[in-house]
């Protein structure tokens, strides 16, 4: 055990209660993500000039949008959790699978709920769907970067032991010490990754629709790849294929998905408006 070892800031994951319901840090941290998510992307659409001209959308259309993204990161993120990491056990207990407030979420599921909703409701108003896609991605880091907080003050997806002078024990993790893991993916799949993508977009990303979805995919696949040498494989799962963990193995296809982005963006810029 290192000689020095931070106490776990104990906070209490309920935020509030009113009357017999709970508002908890988690649910907060989905709610705030997701309306500082939607005023990002409104500041997006109406800069004109890192469009090269008026954005391909209007505001109005993402406002409507916001909700479709929002079943479809909850719907996706729970169903990616009960197939990849849990299935045994949801089998076992149904009923469990719509207790959402017992945690379990999949980034991997949630990002395939929200490329769902993405495809489904740009087709329903005849929008580029694509530049929609880039859109939720250019403001995903926000939401990541709340959740990864969230997940640091429930004490939960804690790091593997650790000797660092800034090891944890955390309530739920045992005695040993370990990493802070959730800080790390705090700050590396949203801090830094918001941060990539704003300089992408300054210098001109969104005028190549699908870059931005691209290089959001092959960022986070490699920042979670990292942050997985750190973080305690799930219980149920353990180490998977070669050592690695669920994590590890979702992020590959995302990374190959995100090259094709990123390949098709490049090959085919937005054309601008004429008049």
């Amino acid at each position: 055990m290192p000689f020095f070892v931070i106490p776990f800031p104990y906070i209490d994951p309920v935020l509030v209660h009113v009357g017999p319901f709970a508002i908890r840090w988690y649910a907060l941290a989905y709610i705030v993500g997701i309306v500082a998510g939607w005023i990002y992307s409104r500041h997006l659409i109406r800069t004109e000039r890192l469009w090269g001209g008026p954005a391909p959308l209007k505001m109005i259309d993402f406002d409507d949008f916001v909700l479709w993204v929002t079943l479809g990161i909850i719907l996706g993120g729970r169903i990616g959790y009960v197939l990849f990491y849990n299935l045994p056990h949801f089998t076992a207990h149904p009923l469990e699978i719509f207790q959402l407030w017992n945690g379990g979420m999949s980034f991997h599921g949630g990002f395939t709920g929200c490329v769902v909703a993405v495809v489904l409701f740009a087709r329903a108003r005849g929008i580029p769907t694509l530049t929609l896609g880039d859109l939720t991605c250019a403001a995903a880091p926000i939401g990541i970067l709340l959740g990864r907080i969230a997940n640091f003050i429930n004490g939960e997806l804690w790091g593997r032991p650790t000797d660092v002078p800034w090891a944890m024990i955390f309530p739920n993790g045992g005695p040993l010490p370990r990493h802070p893991s959730q800080i790390y993916e705090a700050g590396l799949e949203g801090l830094a990754m918001f941060i990539f993508l704003a300089v992408m977009i300054r210098f001109g990303a969104l005028k190549k629709p699908g870059l931005i979805i691209g290089s959001f995919a092959c960022f986070y696949a490699v920042a979670r790849t990292i942050c997985e040498f750190f973080r305690e494989p799930d219980a149920q799962l353990g180490f998977l294929w070669g050592g690695a963990t669920m994590g590890q193995l979702l992020s590959i296809p995302l990374f190959l998905a995100g090259l094709c982005f990123i390949v098709y963006a490049v090959k085919h810029p937005l054309r601008p408006k004429t008049t």
